[in-house]
């Protein structure tokens, strides 16, 4: 028993167009690494990226410890050193370690030694360096320097409560 002939055609047809060619697959090759090259360069973070989280982690953190000073009608101080950071509320005539709240829990630097500097500051700053936030809503205007290795940002607070990363 013999096919018709436009039965045929169209068998031919299909198994003409059953695979790829090398071309093809070669593309979809080259798009694939091209794809896997960007996003590996972007998964991977450099000195300045990470410097630049951990510097808008800090500035959240000093404008959350300043409203924490006000709300608790008590000063609450920021102290920083080359590896880590911690806050501290005031009670009666010593400093304590705010562990009341997991948000000021003492954290760690993804980079260090970082190099802080502070402006205006004294000639000598000594670390750990101390930032007191006091009980009014208006503060001294200040800017804090973290480097690391080559890269520096800077967190400028204008005394109002607003800190930006530069």
């Amino acid at each position: 028993m013999r096919r018709p002939a436009p039965l045929m055609s169209l068998i031919k047809t299909f198994k003409q167009a059953a695979g790829f060619t090398l071309l093809e697959l070669m593309v979809v090759l080259v798009v694939v690494g091209i794809m896997l090259g960007v996003v590996s360069l972007n998964a991977i973070p450099n000195k300045h990226q990470s410097l630049q989280t951990d510097a808008q982690r800090v500035a959240l953190l000093l404008q959350l410890a300043r409203e924490e000073a006000i709300v608790r009608n008590r000063p609450v101080a920021f102290e920083l050193d080359a590896e880590k950071f911690r806050f501290y509320v005031k009670a009666d005539q010593s400093w304590q370690l705010i562990t009341d709240t997991d948000l000021f829990r003492e954290r760690s630097f993804k980079n260090f030694p970082l190099t802080i500097t502070m402006q205006p500051g004294g000639a000598a700053q000594v670390l750990p360096l101390k930032i007191i936030f006091g009980r009014e809503p208006v503060d001294k205007p200040f800017v804090l320097t973290l480097g690391f290795e080559d890269t520096s940002v800077a967190i400028k607070a204008d005394g109002l409560g607003h800190f930006v990363v530069e």
